[in-house]
């Protein structure tokens, strides 16, 4: 952690900038909270500098990942940590039955919530990610977004500490 705290700010944002998707201003935030004893205090900078942040960059960010087994994924157009996680999870090998699924309920929980559906699948399944959607479409916009958020800090501490092994 020596080396992270000796980082300037770009280098650090450059480094850590991917950690939340397509949301440097995370890294940005974080910082400025340095020291880090540990990859844990690090994580817990960016996830509070997440908590801080007003509800429309809140949203910004959730709105910022992709559909999972969705379009831009079958494309080709996803970072290379959401390509490398969907993988993980079977979703860039699915039947075309399982797809179709996945579509339609990335449809419904998009039109529902205005946002998609969010989970950390790194070491999850396909069943368990089906599940996890028939289970939290019926909950409200709020907790949705409070879920959507947490999925976010798992995500990212899965990212930060393959970053930091690496």
């Amino acid at each position: 952690m020596a080396e992270v705290d000796a980082m300037d700010q770009d280098a650090f944002v450059r480094t850590f900038g991917s950690i939340y998707e397509h949301s440097p201003w995370v890294a940005e935030a974080a910082f400025a909270q340095r020291p880090f004893r540990t990859a844990a205090a690090l994580q817990e900078a960016m996830a509070a500098a997440v908590r801080a942040a007003p509800a429309g960059r809140q949203l910004a960010l959730i709105r910022a990942h992709p559909d999972l087994a969705g379009r831009a994924a079958l494309a080709g157009e996803v970072t290379a940590d959401s390509a490398k996680e969907q993988a993980s999870a079977g979703l860039d090998r699915l039947t075309e039955e399982e797809h179709a699924r996945f579509h339609a309920l990335n449809d419904a929980y998009r039109a529902k919530f205005g946002f998609p559906f969010i989970m950390a699948v790194k070491r999850a399944g396909k069943a368990q990610i089906l599940a996890g959607f028939e289970a939290r479409l019926p909950n409200d916009v709020a907790t949705e977004t409070v879920t959507a958020l947490a999925q976010i800090d798992r995500i990212a501490a899965f990212r930060l500490a393959e970053l930091i092994k690496g």
